[in-house]
């Protein structure tokens, strides 16, 4: 009877490196052409603007809040439950500095006044101003900057120069992707999201190094076999090792979807995002760019010390 051996697998994965490489430009063009012409949906923590935190004695449908308000002259806010059914968190964009101060209790009252808002209270309501979410758009950016310098400037010292290619290849590969879903489905991202996206290069990473490593270790203790082979056999080595990691951490996020609540939303949707297409990456954009840019056994063995006769 034919049995699926999970541990020792025999995938020619790298068939497959060059179609996986297109599809991945396609992709991240469709994925940059979002970014240039749609643009990001910024959160509050960003753009600016006023939180309103409400408490309902019942549950309350959101579109019932969302009507009432745009009756109130708030067409703009975004409304979601927070929490519980009874529970409301109101988002609205940046206005002048007059209706700043008194917007909250503006909100409140037209709240009250609806049909079914006698017993509404406010938990809390912030307001963040247009320069510091500047501020924070800028400070987020040179996060992310800084943390992929530091990942290239570590590869560098790490492996040889193809396999660092490869490891920046997907890393890139991994922030667009993720960056570009938001964009282009107009999913709202915020500092949790920034966050998860600093989560996500760092996941990628690691997965790519663990697959990197095993390749030149491969290279230097296998005598017979072609480039290609090698590498293949490398990824295969590492698969399980991958995809119980991938699982878990998927699993994880997953649960938290579904029941950390609208806070964790993005978050959620970025690490899923993030850790699917971090996985591929590994094994297809690393792999198939050192394999392309011409990597080689001779590449990868260590050098020989120098002997005394041979010094001047």
């Amino acid at each position: 009877m034919w049995r699926f051996d999970f541990y020792n697998t025999n995938i020619d994965f790298l068939r497959w490196g060059k179609l996986a490489i297109g599809w991945s430009i396609l992709v991240l063009l469709i994925a940059i052409a979002s970014l240039v012409f749609q643009g990001m949906n910024l959160g509050l923590d960003f753009t600016g603007g006023t939180v309103i935190e409400v408490q309902y004695p019942e549950p309350v449908d959101i579109p019932k809040v969302r009507n009432t308000l745009r009756q109130a002259g708030f067409g703009d806010a975004q409304t979601q439950h927070f929490g519980t059914s009874r529970d409301v968190l109101i988002r609205i964009p940046p206005r002048d500095e007059a209706n700043a101060a008194t917007l909250s209790n503006d909100v409140l009252h037209a709240l009250q006044g609806a049909e079914g808002g006698a017993g509404v209270t406010m938990a809390r309501a912030e307001f963040v101003g247009p320069q510091v979410g500047a501020e924070l758009v800028e400070q987020g950016a040179l996060a992310a900057l800084g943390a992929l310098i530091g990942i290239l400037v570590y590869v560098m010292f790490r492996f040889e120069w193809r396999l660092a290619v490869g490891t920046i290849a997907a890393t890139v590969h991994d922030v667009i992707f993720t960056v570009g879903w938001f964009s282009l489905f107009h999913i709202e991202f915020d500092l949790t999201v920034l966050a998860a996206v600093l989560a996500v290069i760092g996941y990628s990473v690691n997965d790519t190094v663990v697959v990197l490593d095993r390749i030149r270790e491969n290279f230097r203790r296998r005598r017979k076999g072609s480039t290609l082979e090698i590498m293949n056999r490398s990824i295969n080595e590492t698969l399980s090792r991958t995809i119980m990691t991938s699982l878990a951490t998927l699993l994880s996020v997953i649960v938290l979807y579904f029941l950390g609540g609208a806070v964790m939303r993005g978050f959620s949707v970025a690490m899923i995002v993030g850790i699917l297409v971090g996985t591929y990456s590994s094994i297809y954009i690393a792999s198939a760019s050192a394999l392309y840019l011409g990597i080689s056994r001779e590449d990868l063995l260590p050098r020989a010390k120098e002997t005394a006769d041979e010094r001047p």
